[in-house]
């Protein structure tokens, strides 16, 4: 469990959110973080590595927090749903045992909460989420139960959650208290063919385009809310802020080909066409000036994150098409189009 620098934590229990029989259970984990863990806020998330049986690499996946937002140290929860596709999320589920060691980035992400009891004001915040979506919206709202947050001074909060099914919906317990609690909080679930709509939308929050919204769940639903935040002339409401699942993009170049595509540097906002050259050429091209060591693959300075996209390891040939994962860029290069955290 010690590390100087890299954070790393233990698995102190795994809980079973949804049935059994359900085709993506679901599972939280309680994690116990090194003391190099710096904490986090309400919505953020983690970028998780583990080290799968009989393999020699380490996968890494990134994984919303479900816990309220923690202190340096502090035990946190992620709440992850397992996909057959999904190496990481598949093991964490239904194999990971307590005890088992993960490696774990620091919190990152400003899909944050920004009301607190410290700071109270006389806001409506209003969160829709759908499927794991729901996942950094209960941080939050677990935040300001924890800290005192109530109805006092006209303040509430709204809960708008789609789910597949009762069965299939996460926290379902907690978030029924939490609706038959005296604090303000209303929660509606819907199940099923109930999906989201601009009509219902105003029924409950009447001023949603001027109401501090949090929107995470699948592209579907986001496109969906997005217009219902997007006025005639084709404004966006500045008071929506939004976390979608990214698909992995999966144009790519066959061995031999000329490349096509585009290099985003997310961080930074410049892209370029794919060249063929190392991202971390690529990314010096631009002015860019990302920390490396040997340019040779070996001591890991330069890896960087990328959030989506297929590209290619330079030295084995290897391509990968996998979201959230850490490439060392002076080996790696693009192989259609992809987004690097830099």
């Amino acid at each position: 469990m010690w590390a100087a620098h890299e954070v790393r934590a233990r698995i102190v229990s795994v809980h079973r959110e949804t049935a059994g029989q359900d085709t993506a259970p679901v599972a939280t984990l309680t994690l116990q973080p090194t003391s190099t863990w710096r904490g986090h806020r309400a919505g953020q998330h983690v970028l998780v590595g583990v080290e799968l049986p009989g393999s020699a690499k380490r996968l890494t996946r990134a994984f919303s927090i479900s816990s309220a937002a923690s202190a340096p140290g502090e035990q946190i929860t992620l709440t992850i749903r397992a996909h057959d596709e999904g190496q990481v999320s598949s093991y964490l589920v239904r194999e990971a045992q307590p005890g088992t060691i993960l490696h774990l980035s620091q919190a990152q992400g400003e899909f944050t909460l920004v009301e607190s009891p410290a700071t109270p004001t006389n806001n409506h915040l209003l969160f829709i989420t759908g499927g794991s979506g729901i996942t950094p919206a209960m941080s939050m709202v677990r935040t300001l139960l924890r800290d005192g947050y109530d109805g006092r001074a006209g303040r509430k909060v709204t809960f708008l959650h789609f789910a597949r099914s009762p069965e299939d919906q996460i926290f379902a317990e907690e978030l029924a208290g939490i609706a038959a609690a005296d604090n303000d909080v209303t929660v509606h679930l819907r199940h099923g063919d109930q999906v989201f709509s601009e009509f219902e939308l105003r029924r409950l929050v009447p001023d949603h385009r001027n109401t501090d919204t949090w929107l995470c769940g699948p592209a579907g639903l986001v496109d969906l809310v997005r217009d219902a935040y997007t006025d005639g002339e084709g404004e966006l409401s500045p008071r929506l802020r939004m976390e979608f699942f990214k698909p992995a993009v999966a144009r790519t170049a066959q061995p031999g080909e000329a490349v096509e595509g585009e290099v985003s540097f997310t961080r930074s906002g410049k892209s370029a066409a794919a060249t063929g050259a190392s991202l971390l050429e690529q990314a010096e091209e631009l002015g860019l000036k990302p920390e490396f060591g040997c340019r040779m693959g070996i001591c890991f300075s330069c890896t960087r994150t990328k959030t989506a996209g297929t590209v290619r390891n330079v030295l084995t040939g290897e391509e990968s098409s996998l979201p959230d994962e850490e490439i060392r860029i002076c080996v790696t290069s693009a192989a259609g189009d992809c987004h690097i955290d830099l």
